[in-house]
């Protein structure tokens, strides 16, 4: 009896903790949020080096370490993951929720046409196409084709150059 009783006590004292953060060598890790725009790239900085970090999921964003303080985390998708980083004994030492939105600011324009959206980028007077998901395909395919020309007209001229010296 006493020993479902102190069983008990335990895992209710220990609940708490485990669903508010992460426990690291008798006190909490730090515990964050990340906010990303979508294609665009934030710095973290950790307090001390860190010898693993995982994302929870890579489509929504991904990390690059920088060196072993310092990683960049870009916005691959609209969501919410997480990160985790552990030092080289395998304690969790950081532990950051990731938030992708879209761009912010007002150089991005959203045009709906009945079920179909379009995603503009502008600088100054001048707005571009810019898919972004949930953007219907058929606004994009002529502008990709053209893009698509270009690129393969240039690579082509760059081809000519060089045989030509």
């Amino acid at each position: 009896m006493r020993r479902a009783l102190l069983a008990t006590a335990v895992v209710t004292i220990a609940m708490p903790a485990l669903t508010t953060g992460v426990w690291a060598a008798g006190k909490k890790a730090a515990e964050s949020a990340v906010n990303v725009g979508l294609d665009e790239v934030h710095t973290l900085t950790f307090r001390g080096p860190v010898s693993s970090v995982y994302v929870g999921n890579p489509t929504i964003a991904d990390i690059t370490m920088i060196d072993a303080r310092h990683a960049f985390v870009q916005g691959k998708g609209y969501g919410r993951t997480n990160i985790v980083a552990m030092n080289q004994d395998g304690v969790q030492v950081f532990g950051a929720k990731v938030n992708v939105t879209g761009a912010e600011g007002g150089a991005t324009v959203i045009l709906n046409r009945g079920t179909q959206r379009i995603t503009l980028s502008c600088a100054g007077q001048h707005c571009e196409p810019t898919p972004m998901p949930g953007d219907g395909k058929d606004s994009y395919d002529p502008s990709n084709a053209i893009a698509a020309a270009h690129q393969a007209a240039a690579r082509a001229a760059s081809l000519a150059d060089a045989g030509g010296h």
